[in-house]
């Protein structure tokens, strides 16, 4: 053990203690007039000397960019304080991740669901039991069961009268899988909501909308039952016919499927490009807002909320296809029969009408007449190529659009016309081919491709309107606080990203950048 200091030498080392902090720990207003108070020192010989308005400018950027850093951290750490006690202003990009992947299972169970429907798998199960039915039968005693069962309903007796019991296997399997897949779809959505929202990683607005689709999801699920149990009826058509669910059930459901979809990736995409221009510098974020607020786009946004609307309505139009089996009758193409189109008592046929006087004619024709209802899906598919070449070429010929377009909305294009070429081939090989099982399938698939790539040719364009106020939010928000301060303010002195730069100590010599 060292001896003690003496009491003396303690004394005066409390006595020179504020002395000592004031020069070892100097403050802002002393370090500025420390400087000023200094002299010049007589420059060396071959060593330039720095002049004292240099001097004097980088001591006045140091305290601009640490009141301005200052104030960046408060605000932070504000924005860290409400967090807790509420829902924070956007989502976090994991948020945008697992929404991106739900849609993408979402794409596939639609697809594999057109498998089951090909393959005449969906009538296998004949009851609905969301939770116990998760299970496949375990044993031949269960089996056996569910044989009986499926021998009961109208698609053996008219369809599979000599079916064995592996051939109902290898069909029950395919509609197994289909229902245990959208359980899947819907655990692995509710649960991570869950998380995110107990977490707050996703905004107010966005948890309204994580309900909606979780919602959706279970309603999804009861349309598919609604359309299975329309098929173990034999009432919907005359007797003998080919026992099929009904088309408006299986629209239905497949409209609720691309919903679902449509919701997962637009939700996604728009976390992505939120967050995307929130961590922009001020400049580059306002000219992006500009350049997606010009009048000159107003046409072209409309055009890309039509042509979505349009590939939407088209799918719809083959799910009704799909239904009545009309794919099977006309196969050629341009042709239907002897001409462009069958003859008008071929497509408007009274043996549909119900009503004594005929009013629901035209309409029960059109979507219950087989011949009428390929018709009219020619016509929206056709309508749908020429929009698409419309469009592109609008963007490629006008010098509006040459001008105002950004980039990534022109490549968007080029992709949208690749897509719709492919849906074209596919559906009149599907056509032409008596709807083999691939071309069917991938056929189904490119539509929910097409309309993907509309909407994403749709995120690069339409004015993100949410991000654009959380933007200004922000920037008003920082120069009240940076102005308050009495220190130079956002719109006249230094950008959002110079206080970055400033930590690093990359532009501390560098002449500030006035916006």
């Amino acid at each position: 053990m060292p001896p003690p200091l003496p009491s003396p030498f303690l004394q005066a080392l409390r006595r020179a203690a504020p002395s000592l902090s004031r020069q070892l720990f100097p403050s802002q207003p002393c370090l500025q007039s420390s400087i000023r108070a200094i002299p010049s020192p007589r420059p060396l010989r071959g060593v330039p000397s720095r002049p004292k308005k240099q001097i004097g400018h980088l001591v006045g950027r140091i305290q601009r960019l640490s009141t301005v850093a200052a104030s960046e951290t408060s605000l932070s750490a504000a924005g860290k304080l409400n967090s807790a006690s509420r829902f924070p202003d956007s989502s976090s990009n994991a948020v945008a991740y697992w929404l991106l992947g739900s849609a993408a299972s979402v794409f596939g169970i639609v697809v594999f669901g057109g498998l089951t429907r090909l393959t005449e798998s969906g009538l296998s199960i004949t009851e609905w039991k969301p939770v116990t039915g998760s299970l496949p039968p375990l044993s031949e005693a269960d089996w056996a069961s569910e044989f009986l069962k499926y021998q009961s309903s109208p698609e053996f007796h008219l369809l599979n009268p000599h079916m064995t019991l592996d051939e109902f296997k290898s069909i029950y399997w395919m509609e197994w899988v289909h229902r245990l897949w959208g359980r899947a779809i819907g655990i692995t959505f509710v649960l991570p909501a869950i998380y995110f929202v107990a977490r707050r990683r996703v905004s107010k607005p966005m948890m309204l909308r994580l309900a909606g689709i979780a919602g959706l999801i279970g309603f999804q699920g009861f349309l598919g039952w609604w359309m299975v149990k329309s098929g173990l009826k034999d009432d919907l058509f005359a007797s003998g016919s080919h026992p099929r669910v009904s088309q408006y059930r299986l629209t239905a459901h497949l409209g609720a499927a691309f919903l679902c979809y449509t919701a997962m990736l637009w939700n996604g995409l728009s976390i992505l490009r939120a967050n995307k221009l929130l961590s922009m510098n001020r400049t580059m974020a306002s000219q992006t807002l500009a350049s997606l607020s010009s009048p000159q786009l107003k046409i072209f946004k409309r055009c890309v909320a039509g042509l979505a609307l349009l590939v939407f309505t088209t799918a719809m139009s083959g799910g009704l296809v799909a239904g009545l089996d009309a794919g099977l009758i006309y196969n050629e193409f341009p042709k239907m029969g002897l001409g462009l189109t069958p003859p008008k008592s071929e497509l408007f046929d009274k043996f549909y009408s119900r009503d004594p006087d005929q009013k629901d004619l035209y309409w029960r024709n059109a979507l219950e007449n087989p011949s009428l209802v390929q018709l009219d899906h020619r016509i929206l598919a056709t309508t749908t190529f020429t929009s698409v070449m419309a469009l592109s070429a609008y963007s490629k010929f006008s010098p509006t659009m040459r001008a105002f377009l950004p980039r990534a909305a022109k490549r968007g294009v080029h992709g949208l016309v690749g897509f719709v070429w492919l849906q074209v081939i596919l559906g009149i090989s599907t056509l032409i081919y008596l709807v083999p099982l691939p071309l069917a399938s991938a056929h189904q698939a490119g539509s929910l491709a097409l309309l993907t790539w509309t909407l994403v040719l749709g995120s690069r364009v339409w004015y993100p309107s949410r991000a654009a106020q959380l933007f200004a939010q922000r920037l008003g928000t920082m120069r009240s606080t940076v102005v308050g301060g009495g220190t130079v303010g956002v719109g006249n002195g230094l950008p959002l990203g110079t206080v970055a730069a400033a930590r690093t100590g990359r532009h501390f010599l560098k002449r500030p950048e006035i916006v």
